[in-house]
C-alpha cells in the first residue's frame, strides 16, 4: 500500500488531502479506517489506496498508521 502524510484537514466538512508517493490526493471521511477526522492531524502517517474520483485521483481506505 502507498504511504503519505496528511497535508489538511477540513473536518467541519468532512474531507481533506493527503501528500502521497505521486503527489496530492484528495480523500473524505468515508474511506477513513480505523479513525475519525476530527482526530487526524497534519503530518500524521498514513496508508491509503490509490481510486478515482470525478474530479481526479483520490485515496481511499486511509488507515492511519
Amino acid at each position: 500500500m502507498p504511504q503519505g502524510t496528511i497535508k489538511k484537514v477540513i473536518a467541519d466538512k468532512g474531507f481533506g488531502f493527503i501528500t502521497g508517493e505521486r503527489g496530492e490526493l484528495f480523500f473524505h471521511h468515508s474511506e477513513l479506517e480505523g479513525t475519525a477526522i476530527e482526530v487526524l492531524q497534519v503530518g500524521q502517517k498514513v496508508t491509503y489506496e490509490e481510486g478515482r474520483g470525478p474530479k481526479g485521483p483520490r485515496a481511499e481506505k486511509v488507515r492511519p498508521e
